[in-house]
């Protein structure tokens, strides 16, 4: 299970390379976010009979009928954020805390929001937490529409499931100059929005490709 010791050998690190190599070709071009994915060990969220497959570039269930998200996606999104170091990162979404590794990899400071308690019970084991401590990732359990007003505004702000509309109150707690990354239901897919708010408090918005995300729903689920 994910609380064990893991090990992080060179045949792991040589699959993580392919995966980077792979994400170059698709057309990842951030260096920054390629060597935080290329320090994370993506097996170490995956229970030790599956890590074989951890490095395929596609998502995978886990708990709470819930994915770690392919790794395309989890570079694409951090890509349109153009994190700097000591960026303050809200997500929405903690998952399998695979994103929020990446961004603390790249030298943020996040705060992540799951709102299914079991995802959530698993944080306490959360595989690199010598490595990133809760003074660099903080969890929370809660509800993602709601963010965390007490800790805004933040510099990003990342939605890591499939939005039905851009929540105001994450727009509230979203820094001047800073982005918004989400994907916004439309049809049968998620198109991914970047949101730019304004220094007057107006917002700009780019649509890039469709994806496909698990609900955004609101409230707990315990």
């Amino acid at each position: 299970m994910r609380g064990e010791k893991r090990e992080d050998t060179h045949k792991h690190k040589g699959q993580r390379k392919e995966l980077i190599d792979s994400l170059r070709k698709k057309g990842i071009t951030d260096e920054n976010v390629l060597t935080a994915m290329m320090e994370v060990p993506r097996h170490f969220f995956f229970d030790k009979d599956l890590e074989h497959i951890a490095y395929e570039d596609r998502a995978f269930p886990i708990a709470a009928d819930q994915t770690i998200s392919q790794p395309y996606t989890v570079a694409f999104q951090t890509q349109l954020l153009k994190i700097k170091p000591k960026d303050k990162v809200l997500e929405i979404g903690t998952g399998s805390t695979y994103q929020a590794s990446v961004l603390a990899a790249m030298g943020t400071r996040v705060f992540t929001i799951e709102r299914q308690k079991e995802l959530f019970d698993l944080t306490l084991n959360y595989p690199l937490k010598d490595k990133y401590p809760r003074s660099v990732l903080t969890f929370i359990f809660g509800d993602g529409f709601e963010g965390m007003p007490g800790q805004a505004p933040f510099d990003k702000i990342i939605i890591t499931c499939g939005a039905p509309f851009i929540p105001p109150k994450l727009l509230d707690q979203l820094k001047p100059g800073g982005l918004m990354v989400i994907p916004v239901e439309m049809d049968e897919h998620h198109k991914m929005l970047r949101i730019t708010k304004n220094a007057d408090g107006t917002y700009e918005e780019e649509a890039f490709s469709d994806f496909s995300f698990v609900p955004m729903l609101p409230g707990t689920n315990r």
